[in-house]
Parts: C-alpha cells; sequence; structure tokens
C-alpha cells in the first residue's frame, strides 16, 4: 500500500467563516450591480408640472406600492439635481419619485398628456419586490446576528479549550503522555542523586505496584520539591514526564488564579476530575506557592480571598472524604516557608525533598550534560571548571556554557577552549568588561588603593577567602572588581566571619590611611559588613552582651509590625553592631600598617598592569601559611598566568566576585553572588 493510500480522507469540516465570506461577496454583488441613478422624491403636484413641461422619458407605476417614478431627460435632471449628485452619462437613469392617488386616475392624467403631445414616453405598471429595501432594513439585522454568533463562538472556545468564557472554570493543565513532546529522561538530570532517588522510586511505583502491594506499601499520594531558584526542580518534573508510562498533568500555580469568583476552586474540581478518569496518573503544580499560601494572612483584611478559597479546594481534592487513589501530586516552590501548614502535612505532600546548590561533584557532572552538544577541545578541564564556579546552579552552569560558546563563536573559533569559558565565568560574575569608562588619574589611584587593601589584608587571615584575580578595569556598574574563592563550608566558625568582615572593611581603611581620605566607593562594602555584623548578634548569638540568642524566624511567619525586642534590646543590639564593625576596622587598619611597603607594591602594580594575579600577591607577601584544598586550582592559576606575557590582558578567573567598587552610591548594588548558606552572606 502506498503512504498516499494509508492517509485517511480529511473530513468535511463546516466554518463558520464561510458564511461570512457569502454575506460579504453578496453585499459587493449589489453594490457593483447598480444601476447608478439616482432618485428624489417629491410631492404629486411637482411630479405633475415635471412632466408636463416635457422634462420626462419614461413612466414607471408601481401598483402595489402607489408610487410612480419618472425618468427625466438630461436637460431637466441636470436642472434639478445638484452637479455634485448629477453628471451627464455618469447617473444614467436619473428619477423622480412621488406617491399617487390611484393608479386610474394617473392613467387619466397620462392619457390627457400623450393627447396633448406633453408625454410621448413608454408607461410601465410593474409590481415591485423591493429586494434592496428589504436587505437595507434586515441587512444590519442578520450582521448582528451573525456577529453575535461569531462572538459566541469565541467565547465557548472553537476547538474545545479553556479560553472561553463558558470553560473559564476548566483546568487548564496541559497533558503529556510517553509519545508526548517532553523527551527529558533522568539520563538529562546531573547530580541531584538523593533527589532523583526518591523520584526514581515513585515512578517505578507507577511501572511496577505489584512490588511494594505485595509488602503492603501504597503509593505516596505526594512529593513537594523545595529549593532555591535554577536547581532543577522543574528539570526533575520533566524527566518523571519523559519516564513514567503514564498521564502526566502539569500546571502552574497561578493558573488557579482568576479575577472571577469561585474560578480557582472549579479548575481544580475538573483538573482532579480528569486525572480520576486516566488514574494512575501524576499531576505536577509548578511554583505552588502562588496559591498554598498559609490562610488567615490576607491583606483585605477579612474579605473573601479567591486564593484561599482554590486552597481550600486543593486541600480538599488531595485528602477530602473522597478517594484519589492512582493519582500522584508533584509541586515544586522554593518558598517552603510560606506555604500552609495543612498542605504540607504527611497524606497530601508525605515527602519533601529537598533539591539544594550542587556541590562539587555535582557540578562536574552537570558541566558534561551541558558540553555533550558543544565542541570542545583538550584543553578544556571540567574539574577546574566545577571548582571555579562554588555556589553556581544547574540553571547557572548551563548559562556559562551557552556563554564560553558565544564568546568563541564571536571570536571566530571552531572550538570551544578553555579560556572561552574563563572568560564566561567573568562575564557571568563581574558583568561585561567597559574599557571604554572614562576614569580619571586619581580616581583610578585610589580604585588600586582600596583594591590592594583587600588583597593585601585577605592574603594574610586565616579563614579570609584566597585570592584568584583583582582588576581596575571597569566591569558592569562597578569600577573595580576582585575574585576570591570561597571555601565551601557547611557551618561557618565566628572567626570566619570576622576575617571576612576585616577583608571586605580592607578597602576603606586602605583609603583613610595612604590616601588621606574615604570615598563613597565602599558603601557596598559597608552595606556587606553591616548584615554580617547584625546577623552575628541577632542570629547566631556571637555577641558578648547578648550570647545565645536568636531572633530569627526559620518558619517563616514573621512577627509583624513589632519586634520580638524590646526598645532597650534593640539599643544593645545596635552597640553591639557598630562595635564589631569598629573592632574589625581598627584590626584592618594595623594589619595594612604593618604591611605598608607590600600593599604599596601591590597598588602601583595594579596600577600599571591593570590587573594582578595570586602569583603577584605571592611574589609581594610569599606564600599562605594556610593551606586548603584550593591550593590545586591556585596553582593552575599561576601556571596559566605564568604562560602569558608580563603585561596580560584580564585572564583566568575563578570562584566568585567578593568586591565591587562602585562610583556612587545609587550603583553599588552587588553582582552575582553564589549564596550557600546564611553564614556566608558576606562572601558576594
Amino acid at each position: 500500500m502506498t503512504q498516499n493510500s494509508s492517509k485517511k480522507p480529511r473530513a468535511f469540516k463546516f466554518s463558520m467563516y464561510w458564511m461570512y465570506a457569502i454575506i460579504l461577496l453578496f453585499l459587493a454583488g449589489i453594490f457593483y450591480l447598480d444601476d447608478n441613478s439616482i432618485v428624489k422624491d417629491v410631492n404629486f403636484t411637482k411630479f405633475e408640472n415635471i412632466i408636463e413641461e416635457g422634462g420626462a422619458s419614461e413612466i414607471i407605476v408601481f401598483t402595489n406600492k402607489g408610487v410612480a417614478e419618472a425618468v427625466l431627460t438630461d436637460s431637466m435632471a441636470s436642472a434639478l439635481f445638484d452637479p455634485t449628485q448629477y453628471k451627464k452619462g455618469s447617473n444614467a437613469g436619473a428619477r423622480i419619485a412621488a406617491e399617487i392617488p390611484s393608479a386610474d386616475k394617473l392613467q387619466d392624467k397620462i392619457d390627457r398628456w400623450q393627447a396633448e403631445g406633453v408625454f410621448t414616453g413608454e408607461v410601465k405598471y410593474e409590481k415591485s419586490s423591493d429586494f434592496s429595501s428589504l436587505l437595507w432594513t434586515f441587512g444590519p439585522v442578520v450582521l448582528l446576528i451573525a456577529f453575535w454568533f461569531f462572538i459566541m463562538k469565541r467565547m465557548s472556545g472553537r476547538d474545545g479549550g479553556a479560553g472561553g468564557v463558558f470553560n473559564v472554570g476548566k483546568s487548564k493543565a496541559q497533558i503529556f503522555d510517553k509519545d508526548g513532546p517532553v523527551k527529558v529522561t533522568f539520563k538529562d538530570v546531573a547530580g541531584l542523586s538523593e533527589a532523583k532517588t526518591e523520584i526514581e522510586e515513585i515512578v517505578e511505583f507507577l511501572k511496577n505496584p505489584q512490588r511494594y502491594t505485595d509488602l503492603g506499601g501504597k503509593i505516596p499520594k505526594g512529593a513537594l520539591l523545595v529549593g532555591p531558584p535554577g536547581t532543577g526542580k522543574t528539570l526533575l518534573a520533566k524527566a518523571v514526564a519523559g519516564e513514567a508510562n503514564v498521564p502526566f498533568f502539569s500546571m502552574s500555580g497561578s493558573d488557579f488564579v482568576e479575577m472571577f469568583v469561585g474560578v480557582g476552586a472549579s479548575r481544580v474540581r475538573d483538573l482532579f476530575r480528569q486525572a480520576k478518569e486516566k488514574a494512575p496518573c501524576i499531576v505536577f503544580i509548578d511554583e505552588i506557592d502562588a496559591v498554598g499560601r498559609a490562610r488567615g494572612k490576607n491583606p483585605n483584611m477579612g474579605s473573601n480571598d479567591e486564593r484561599e478559597n482554590t486552597l481550600n479546594q486543593l486541600l480538599t481534592e488531595m485528602d477530602g472524604f473522597g478517594s484519589n487513589s492512582g493519582v500522584i501530586i508533584l509541586a515544586a516552590t522554593n518558598r517552603a516557608d510560606i506555604l500552609d501548614k495543612a498542605l504540607l502535612r504527611a497524606g497530601r505532600f508525605d515527602r519533601q525533598i529537598y533539591v539544594e546548590l550542587p556541590d562539587l561533584n555535582d557540578r562536574v557532572a552537570i558541566f558534561k550534560v551541558h558540553l555533550r552538544n558543544i565542541k570542545i577541545d583538550s584543553s578544556v578541564d571540567v574539574d577546574l571548571l566545577a571548582r571555579q564556579t562554588p555556589g553556581f546552579s544547574g540553571a547557572d552552569i548551563a548559562n556559562v556554557c551557552n556563554e564560553a560558546a558565544l564568546i568563541a563563536a564571536r571570536r571566530n573559533k571552531k572550538v570551544v577552549q578553555k579560556q572561552d569559558f574563563i572568560d564566561a565565568v567573568d562575564r557571568i560574575i563581574g558583568g561585561l568588561e567597559k574599557r571604554t569608562k572614562i576614569t580619571t588619574e586619581e580616581e583610578k589611584k585610589s580604585i588600586a588603593i582600596h583594591e590592594a587593601g583587600h588583597a593585601t589584608i585577605s592574603w594574610h587571615l586565616q579563614y579570609a577567602n584566597p585570592l584568584i584575580k583583582v582588576t581596575i578595569v571597569p566591569r558592569g556598574k562597578a569600577l573595580g572588581a576582585a575574585w576570591y574563592l570561597p571555601e565551601e563550608r557547611q557551618i561557618t566558625p565566628s572567626q570566619a566571619i570576622l576575617d571576612e568582615m576585616c577583608s571586605t572593611l580592607g578597602g576603606r581603611a586602605a583609603e583613610e590611611l595612604f590616601l588621606g581620605r574615604i570615598s563613597t566607593g565602599a558603601a557596598n562594602d559597608l552595606e556587606r559588613v553591616t548584615k554580617q555584623a547584625y546577623a552575628m548578634v541577632v542570629y547566631y548569638g556571637m555577641s558578648d552582651k547578648l550570647p545565645n540568642l536568636c531572633y530569627y524566624d526559620s518558619t517563616g511567619q514573621s512577627y509583624g509590625f513589632s519586634k520580638p525586642y524590646s526598645e532597650d534590646r534593640a539599643r544593645m543590639i545596635d552597640e553591639e553592631v557598630s562595635k564589631i564593625i569598629t573592632e574589625q576596622y581598627e584590626r584592618a587598619k594595623a594589619i595594612l600598617r604593618e604591611h605598608a611597603a607590600g600593599h604599596a607594591e601591590l597598588a602601583q602594580t595594579l596600577i600599571d598592569r591593570e590587573v594582578i594575579f595570586t602569583e603577584d600577591v605571592e611574589r609581594i607577601f610569599g606564600k599562605r601559611p594556610w593551606t586548603s584544598r584550593t591550593d590545586e586550582i591556585l596553582a593552575a592559576q599561576q601556571g596559566l598566568a605564568q604562560a602569558k606575557d608580563p603585561t596580560p590582558p584580564p585572564i583566568p578567573s575563578a570562584g566568585d566576585v567578593v568586591d565591587v567598587e562602585a562610583s556612587e552610591v545609587k550603583n553599588d548594588e552587588p553582582v552575582k553572588k553564589p549564596e550557600k548558606d546564611p553564614d556566608d552572606s558576606a562572601a558576594s
């Protein structure tokens, strides 16, 4: 059988657009088939006078209407009609019309006119169909009815979709099956081994339920994916849709919310009705915090809240009086702290799966996944790239790979090389390099001394982040930037926070010591230091006067309009925060005084070359006495930098931008900062 013969003939389908086309063609035909004649209504006396003056060439009597029309001669038409209305030859058959007493009386007058020789034309007796009058009378009504049908058709959803007014309460969920467009599998999800294990178990339960039910186990009713943005929550759901051989319903939390009362609850009911019909199946609700916020916090001061009604219906459908066997709920959010407690309990979401930022091994696996379709050469070291991107999410790593490919294409390369990836990390973390930005010599010196202050202090503190690269070339909104490699700690000792604060204050301290003045360039530093000191006192209980106290609410329940401490305690907190910052600032100045010569040499090198690397600091101050697992990265960076010219352009960078110096306070926005935990809030 040929391919053409195997195809089914397309069924005939009537469309309302055909009817509209027919009506338009009909009206156009009437318009163009018009005889171009013009008619003027007059009274019967004037009608008689015009005929007696010999101005008519033909009389037409409509017996069923009691109307007579007279076709005028050219001379009479020119005299009777305005020149703008009548043009000789173009308005053939100009007429006048008048109501007559009766056809018999008119015939008597016509006989007299013919006898007198006043009228010698033809007389016709007709019955008018008056189709044109009917058209103009009922045509608008017909068009209005057709337009009404058209609007009703659109409002009801022509293709059975949920976009119509009459289907506004229907679910907008997209349904995927094994033959659907989603081709993502668990092989495409790198890292997240623990999360994948629990998700794969749900898929395995659907594929082979007998294995679990023989032991008395029940299928989990729901699983909640929780984690920061970009960590792969939606990607895991796509993998479930690609792996499971059951229907998969996908819907966003915002799809339930509408301006109409009761629509959200109706859509929830319709979603679960469809899911029950196709059970066993999986329902995925992305960004469930759009409807799952804790109840009782409505800003409308007690008025009816459509979102809360939707949440109530969702709670009932997930685990209410009815049965939902065979329907598994997957949901994703990065705001689990604001979800309603009734939504999180066992029986609705039996499992909470935490999808965290990837660690070093996970980043290696993620890089390998995203490098599948990128042409790279042997110079690309995946392990080194993973170590250079601490705190990066899966989405950030995908952006690095894509940005490296774009940079290589911009340079007309055939493959993507190691330098392209390094430049991509610099571009994403520090922003676009702006060598054309005008800076004065005074500003350049101030920025160099400021950045050299950070580098000097961080080199002499045990817990400060190791230096990778410092540049005074403007990037983004910053006039200077420093790359440091923070340790990926699970917990942070108090001395580590103090060392980071001291290093962050090194720029302001260097300005005061070696320039005799301070500038607005340290605004971002002061902001981060203040937040760190406040966290030490209020959250971590690391204060001498206020030890072992924490006013942080991890449940997400805010304290409202009042603080959880008195005014006296607030004054003590302010004093302790100021004390900690002052102590670290004095400590920074003491370190800079001790190493003033090395700082001056480092600043001059930075002015001359606009960029310094780890080996430059090591040459001036010697090796750091503290070893860490970052030494391998530092050694690799040194080897790469030594292979370059003595005055190279900005090259290898790693880790994270810690310092950003802006020319004005309003531009002091921190650059992208991979955060790992609250302890590292200062290490941006």
